[in-house]
């Protein structure tokens, strides 16, 4: 939590291990500054009240614990994140910077924006007896990423999703968390993970939107990109659409900074 920031707030690109040659891991890491640093366009669902230590939550209370909803940016660097993941997984590749939009939408508020999921029923895979839902819902937010730089003066779509295209939803994310007796807190974060849909123009993050680099993801007339550059600033925003209003949820914006290492 010490790294999860407000809208706003720049993110400074990461130094770190990485893979000295990509085509072979034997030949072990060296020190350096990330070149694939990356989005994730998530959400992030804040915990309300919390269980005891030792007792998961039931899947027909899970949403009984969900305080509420903010877009979520989880930046992460890629080039560490591949010598880092075989076998530990992601760790210093996320840990430099998340960004958060600054308010927090209610279940209450969402209510009306509640929907089948993109799958419409799990059967593939179909989810063990404690992570079956009674409601196999979700919420219709449409999700949106603009990039903007100085070779890039107006704000350009690079991706463009929506909430219902998570398989897993929100409630069987939290009681999955918890089924070993891991206990939730008020205000504990969690984040959705990536939210793609299945169109390219979908992808929610530029590893697959430039297919790990053998595609240039086109921003804007002249611009392109495969990862982020230094000065990039990123903005994510999610809208529900209801009959005559919408309801948001504020920008969540970083921007990148060059990085900043006595190493270097």
């Amino acid at each position: 939590a010490s790294s999860v920031v407000v809208s706003g707030t720049s993110i400074r690109r990461p130094c770190g291990q990485l893979q000295k040659n990509m085509k072979d891991p034997k030949e072990g890491s060296k020190y350096g500054v990330s070149e694939r640093l990356d989005i994730e366009l998530e959400m992030g669902v804040l915990i309300g009240p919390g269980n005891e230590l030792g007792t998961p939550i039931d899947i027909k209370d899970a949403e009984d614990h969900i305080f509420g909803f903010v877009l979520l940016n989880d930046w992460s660097a890629r080039d560490i994140q591949k010598w880092e993941y075989v076998p530990l997984g992601p760790f210093g590749a996320k840990n430099f910077g998340t960004t958060i939009s600054p308010w927090v939408v209610t279940p209450m508020a969402l209510e009306p924006f509640k929907c089948k999921t993109s799958a419409g029923v799990q059967n593939d895979p179909e989810p063990l007896p404690y992570l079956v839902e009674p409601d196999y819902r979700s919420y219709d937010i449409d999700l949106r990423v603009t990039i903007q730089a100085d070779d890039i003066p107006k704000p350009v779509q690079v991706s463009r999703s929506n909430f219902k295209n998570m398989y897993w939803t929100h409630r069987q994310q939290l009681v999955h968390h918890t089924v070993t007796g891991c206990n939730m807190k008020p205000g504990d974060l969690l984040g959705s993970g990536t939210i793609s849909g299945q169109t390219e123009d979908s992808y929610g993050s530029f590893l697959e939107l430039s297919w790990n680099k053998q595609k240039q993801v086109q921003c804007g007339e002249s611009a392109t990109r495969y990862f982020l550059e230094d000065g990039d600033v990123i903005s994510i925003t999610g809208t529900c659409y209801g009959d005559g209003y919408r309801i948001g949820f504020g920008d969540c914006i970083g921007k990148i900074l060059p990085a900043q290492s006595k190493y270097i």
